[in-house]
């Protein structure tokens, strides 16, 4: 599928179909000169659920099984042809680039964003949560992992970045291009690092990067492969995959990557994830998920909030949605006890509100360690030429949560599924700093509801759609006038099975 200016044509896959990702953009770049493409892998072909959508700057929207939507309907590619000015049209130029230039002073005095993340990109977050014993380790089992330093990001640079790299116009420049035998590409990230590394129990770091690239030429989400693969471990552990893997067999962790990509072997039932895998074999609790999706490197019995993150999370175990890793680790932008239950579900609503704000945008979530949200009012406000408050800014964000919440309502989600693996809930790390911690979570939702200004059942109230502009929402749908507790929707084509595709 192409697009040029308001016109959409749709051309026969022909020879992209089948091929991998890096190839793909090739092709599509040398058809189409100066073209933004976003493409599908073999994954996303094959319908795996945690396909992958690639675009030709190497960044991925790699969670939450996009690739697999892409090709049930058939379709390989989008690209955008180039079509007059890149540049859209901004109301007031002048203002906007006064506030760029004073966000980017921000930017260059922030540690994060212009020292940790420049010098050692997103995997500089390795020794820093391990340290703070928040590290999940073998599926999940313990808080810290022995071999942490030999796959932090210091020696990720030492052994294998070939060069820094960024989104355009990025002054921070996150992104590493590394080089490892014989083969090279983007990344890994921390959570790749982290997937394919701790959560397995692997200190080969060269293997983690090699497993890396078998998921970018395949389209796959290497947060999902790699705790799909630590689950399989400690299932083959429990005697229940013969034949599987062990936690620490780094050869496993880059064979069953690229087995999994190609649908052959043991790979053919990890594409299932590490949900319907654990279900499959009898055992739900051993899959690190959250409503069927793979929680990220940062464990709760070591910070608190971040659990209550995952659990009200509008799609499952995401910490895109509202990152803790700041107040409870970093102490941006203040320090709070990691450890602590309770005060702590306004500050994770203000970061969800934000976050989604900044999803519409399209800014990098990292710039939120340096900025506050009335920079980024003030960019709009720019961008618009009318002003634009910081409070009318995180309303949009809170509408768009409510939005988020009425779908999945829709969906048939309740309380119960605002919950977290069993391991996290009962089992204690054995040592290090979070030794003896669990998470506590019904108060911790409890109070978070009455903070969203939803009832005991997570359901917005009457009140608070009315505040929103949302009161009209449940008269017309009648599936989630039910949901809310209204008149009984009819029985059948008003709504979402759950447990569907994600």
């Amino acid at each position: 599928m192409t697009v040029e200016g308001v016109t959409v044509t749709v051309h026969p896959a022909g020879g992209l179909w089948g091929s991998e990702v890096p190839a793909a953009l090739a092709a599509l770049r040398e058809r189409h000169p100066g073209c933004e493409a976003a493409v599908i892998g073999p994954a996303g072909e094959r319908l795996v659920p945690f396909a992958s959508v690639v675009n030709n700057r190497g960044r991925s929207l790699g969670r939450g099984g996009l690739g697999a939507v892409m090709g049930s309907k058939r379709l390989k590619a989008v690209v955008v042809l180039p079509d007059g000015p890149r540049r859209p049209p901004v109301a007031d130029p002048e203002r906007l680039d006064f506030v760029v230039y004073e966000a980017t002073k921000l930017l260059k005095a922030n540690p994060v964003t212009s020292t940790a993340l420049p010098e050692f990109g997103t995997a500089v977050l390795v020794n820093v949560l391990n340290q703070a014993g928040a590290l999940p380790t073998r599926n999940h089992r313990e808080t810290q992992f022995e071999g942490a330093a030999r796959i932090s990001g210091e020696a990720l640079k030492r052994g294998y970045v070939s060069r820094r790299a960024a989104c355009r116009g990025c002054p921070i420049g996150c992104a590493r291009r590394t080089r490892a035998g014989d083969e090279s590409g983007e990344g890994p990230e921390y959570e790749t690092v982290w997937a394919f590394g701790a959560e397995c129990g692997v200190d080969d770091l060269e293997a983690i990067l090699h497993a890396n690239y078998a998921c970018n030429r395949a389209g796959l989400d290497t947060i999902t492969m790699g705790v799909t693969i630590a689950c399989a471990m400690e299932l083959a552990g429990e005697g229940l995959l013969p034949g599987g893997p062990r936690f620490g067999d780094a050869a496993a962790v880059v064979a069953l990557t690229r087995a999994t990509a190609a649908g052959e072997g043991l790979g053919e039932l990890l594409q299932e994830g590490s949900a319907r895998l654990a279900a499959r074999l009898g055992r739900p609790e051993l899959s690190m998920s959250v409503k069927g999706l793979e929680l990220p490197a940062y464990d709760p019995r070591g910070m608190k909030a971040q659990g209550l993150g995952y659990a009200t999370s509008n799609r499952g175990g995401c910490h895109l949605r509202a990152n803790m890793v700041g107040p409870e680790i970093l102490g941006i932008p203040k320090m709070v006890d990691r450890f602590a239950t309770l005060g702590k579900a306004g500050l994770l609503i203000n970061l969800q509100d934000l976050n989604a704000v900044l999803d519409s945008l399209s800014v990098c979530k990292f710039t939120a360690f340096a900025m506050k949200e009335d920079y980024f009012a003030r960019l709009l406000g720019a961008v618009w030429g009318e002003p634009v408050e910081p409070q009318e800014l995180l309303l949009s964000g809170e509408r768009i949560w409510n939005l988020e919440r009425l779908f999945n309502l829709t969906a048939g989600f309740r309380r119960g599924d605002d919950t977290l693996p069993p391991r996290l809930l009962r089992e204690p790390p054995p040592s290090g700093p979070s030794a003896g911690q669990t998470v506590d979570l019904d108060p911790m939702l409890d109070e978070y509801y009455v903070s969203r200004g939803w009832d005991a059942g997570g359901r917005p109230t009457p009140g608070k759609l009315a505040r929103l502009g949302l009161a009209g929402l449940p008269a017309g749908h009648p599936a989630l006038a039910a949901a809310l507790g209204g008149e009984a929707a009819p029985a059948a084509g008003n709504g979402v099975a759950k447990g569907g595709a994600r």
